[in-house]
């Protein structure tokens, strides 16, 4: 008990206990950014089929821009509303971003037209706080504790997806596109509720958050190998699932409101793999390792599934490789931002994450929305898996400046 090393092995336990108040805190927040990202992901799994009982549903650029559009706005949104919840406060600038959210899918459920659900879309996107509710997460919690809680938000994400790909075909057989919308607003007043009521006060800062340099941040090369990690993850998830609806609809028989059928079981593996994976990586301490390793499945996965796009049961064991890979990737880039940006720049830090994962939506659904439409469902995702390759090189180069350095 006396020897170096084992005080050494237990202090990192004790230091990544959440207190009661981080814990709520922790579990609100990941609470409200999930139900906000329900709502956005919703449309995903079968907007791409749903589409074509739209006027204009039929262009795939078009359906591709409508998936995506919201992401153009927050990317455009994203640093101003980071840097004014610095200023004003996270629960104003989330409230009035939720608001926007909120009428955007009012847009979307009254409009029969593709060019209608395309404005929708942007107002949603208009309500950028992604950056306020991480900054809000590092305002509640101590730095030692701040990896995990991030982790429990960034892996919200993952989880928001794999529920949005099981109920979203059930909502549009009962309810139709319409419907869907009307309860991706639903979700929305839920998450304002949250963000009124639920969420405890933080600490602002503000003074160190405007005497900040952004140059800091723009120029801090790991939070630019992040940045372009989120940018490439969103950009393939995004466009891969312009095709991937109909790729198994043909392959497997189905109909677009029994797509869950095919989601569940594929969903539910990837995560009973995922999360040992996730709590090694933490507990070990190997995040760069393993956000490499999962990058580089990324790559095989996309790769491969051309190949394998004749055969149902081989394309389902390539969707479980891939969501294992994204879920981890979701669960540890936040960690690591949070780890990496200066302690006086988060706001600004994590903005500029979040304009990054918003470019990658917009661009994966217009340029996967165009592939599709001009070239081939081949080429989708042979161009994502050119993409993590490229991820997989940028984040091999930053591990070997951390050897070095």
């Amino acid at each position: 008990m006396s020897h170096s090393s084992v005080p050494a092995g237990r202090k990192p336990r004790a230091k990544l206990r959440l207190t009661p108040v981080e814990r709520k805190a922790s579990i609100a927040l990941a609470l409200l950014f999930a139900v906000r990202m329900l709502g956005l992901f919703l449309l995903t799994p079968v907007f791409a089929v749903a589409a074509q009982a739209l006027a204009g549903g039929s262009n795939a650029a078009k359906v591709g821009i409508a998936l995506g559009a919201y992401g153009l706005t927050q990317a455009i949104m994203q640093i101003p509303l980071g840097m004014a919840s610095d200023r004003f406060g996270r629960r104003p600038v989330i409230v009035g971003g939720l608001l926007l959210f909120i009428a955007g899918g009012v847009v979307c459920a009254l409009t029969d037209d593709i060019n209608g659900v395309i404005i929708g879309r942007t107002m949603q996107g208009l309500g950028a706080i992604s950056a306020a509710i991480t900054a809000w997460v590092a305002d509640v919690t101590r730095p030692e504790v701040r990896t995990r809680a991030m982790a429990m938000v960034g892996g919200s994400i993952g989880v928001s997806f794999a529920i949005s790909l099981v109920a979203s075909p059930l909502l549009v057989g009962s309810y139709g596109l319409s419907g869907l919308f009307w309860v991706i607003s639903a979700l929305g007043l839920l998450c304002l509720l949250i963000a009124l009521f639920v969420v405890p006060d933080a600490p602002q800062g503000p003074v160190a958050a405007m005497q900040a340099r952004p140059r800091e941040v723009l120029g801090h090369a790991g939070l630019l190998r992040l940045n372009f990690g989120v940018f490439c993850l969103h950009f393939i998830l995004m466009s891969i699932f312009i095709v991937a609806p109909a790729m198994l609809m043909r392959l497997g028989g189905y109909a677009s409101d029994s797509l869950w059928e095919i989601y569940l079981p594929i969903i539910l593996l990837s995560f009973v793999l995922m999360v040992p994976a996730v709590f090694y990586t933490e507990t070990r301490h190997i995040h760069h390792t393993s956000l490499q390793v999962a990058v580089a499945g990324l790559v095989v996965v996309l790769a491969l599934m051309p190949l394998a796009s004749q055969s149902f049961a081989a394309v389902a064991v390539l969707l479980v490789g891939f969501f294992i890979s994204f879920n981890i990737l979701e669960a540890l880039q936040p960690s690591l931002v949070s780890r990496t940006s200066p302690s006086d720049l988060k706001g600004l830090a994590l903005g500029v994450y979040n304009t990054a994962q918003s470019l990658g939506v917009f661009a994966g659904g217009a340029v996967g929305g165009m592939l599709a439409a001009y070239a081939s469902m081949q080429t989708v995702f042979l161009a994502s898996s050119a993409l993590a390759f490229c991820w997989f090189l940028v984040a091999r180069a930053g591990r070997q400046d951390n050897v070095s350095a």
